[in-house]
């Protein structure tokens, strides 16, 4: 996410220049109703250059459901584990945010927006966290590219901006040309899905700063907008339409608990997903859906009035942030598929469903907020071009609720 805390929180804090709108509102998590659920040489590269469901919420028989973790009647948690245990605290990412707004005001969107002529240039910076370490552990290295290129474009793209290019830094204690022509190709591609130019990067070899064998990427993207196209969210009213846009999986938030879920499994990577045909590994690694075309072409067609990159913070976290004071979601229940690898996930490290849907994007990458007209023209045009979900509805109130 755009200028994120850590690679774990993913708490965003793009730099806008230019007024503060809904996208730039800090801690915009509160309840709706009671009811939240809730270093180196570099100069390297020149330059390069749904299946549509009804209007109605779709309810998605057992495969959608989540496996609810019973309190006690204190209302204490059971003993699941939470991100916190695995060592992230999103609430003191959320505090650090609010300290930098006070030294640099407009902050807190998923991209910062710096003016240019008649448009914006949109940009965002991001990494993939610690799913690097499934990386050195599977020893998939040619996809984790496509991760980092996701999370910035994802991110600047909830503007309706599209993206014009891309750096990276690759950093390592020891250069192993070999695995990293295999990162760099994931970053090619990654560059190529979200149509824009992979302009350069930085190729840092540190001795001795990383373990063997080990590398750290990190990612900046920059697209452009009219002003007068500015998907800002200042134009959201209560009876909006939420559409949801499935994700491939974890993507590339969430790895923390994720790998603390794991250990105390017993499984391996190599171990198969129960109840699948594929390994955890393979699950875990899928590269990240890089959205840039999909919602640009969604955007053309009209009625979109704001865009939530559900990552970091899950759905908790992020689709208020593109609300205006007063309004917030609900989101309906079994309305889309939930990837296998999530109730996995749930059952396996006992987590509640609020931890799940404040750490996981649930098998939702990209939530779009569109008028009522609007999501007739998203779910009944798509004509298999993609999938797409009703997967709720703006309210008055705030935070987001389940039903």
């Amino acid at each position: 996410m755009a200028n994120s805390v850590a690679a774990g929180t993913e708490i965003s804090r793009g730099f806008a220049a230019f007024n503060s709108n809904s996208h730039n509102k800090p801690n915009p998590t509160k309840t709706l109703l009671q009811k939240c659920q809730i270093n180196g040489f570099s100069s390297r590269f020149p330059l390069l250059s749904v299946s549509s469901n009804e209007v109605q919420p779709r309810r998605v028989e057992n495969r959608g459901c989540m496996f609810a973790v019973s309190k006690g009647d204190s209302g204490e948690s059971s003993g699941g584990l939470t991100y916190k245990d695995a060592g992230v605290d999103i609430d003191a990412g959320s505090e650090l945010v609010k300290r930098i707004a006070k030294m640099a005001p407009g902050i807190g969107g998923f991209g910062g927006l710096f003016p240019l002529g008649d448009s914006f240039l949109v940009a965002g910076t991001d990494g993939v966290g610690t799913k690097l370490k499934l990386a050195f552990e599977t020893g998939i290295h040619n996809t984790i590219g496509i991760d980092l290129v996701a999370m910035s474009v994802n991110d600047i793209v909830t503007s309706g901006a599209k993206p014009l290019f891309f750096l990276d830094y690759f950093a390592t204690s020891h250069l192993d040309v070999d695995l990293a022509e295999k990162v760099i190709k994931g970053i090619v591609d990654g560059c190529q899905q979200s149509d824009c130019a992979l302009l350069g990067g930085e190729t840092a070899e540190m001795p001795d700063f990383y373990a063997e064998g080990e590398y750290d990427l990190s990612g900046f993207a920059v697209g452009i907008v009219k002003k007068d196209s500015v998907i800002d969210g200042k134009n959201i009213v209560a009876g909006d339409v939420l559409i949801g846009l499935p994700s491939s999986g974890v993507h590339s938030n969430g790895f923390s608990l994720v790998r603390r879920v794991l250990a105390q499994s017993g499984l391996s990577l190599k171990d198969q997903l129960p109840g699948e045909a594929i390994t955890l590994g393979e699950a875990l690694m899928a590269p990240t859906v890089i959205y840039v075309k999909q919602v640009l072409a969604i955007i053309s067609k009209g009625g979109v009035k704001g865009i939530a990159h559900v990552t970091g913070g899950g759905f908790t976290d992020n689709i208020p942030r593109v609300f205006p004071e007063g309004l917030g979601a609900v989101i309906y229940d079994n309305s889309w598929e939930i990837p296998p690898v999530f109730r996995w996930i749930q059952q396996a490290g006992k987590i509640e469903d609020s931890e799940m849907r404040r750490t996981f994007n649930m098998g939702i990458g990209m939530v779009l907020v569109v008028t009522q007209e609007a999501s007739h023209k998203i779910l009944e045009g798509a004509k298999g071009a993609y999938t797409a979900y009703h997967i709720g509805e703006v309210v008055n109130g705030e935070g987001v609720a389940y039903r």
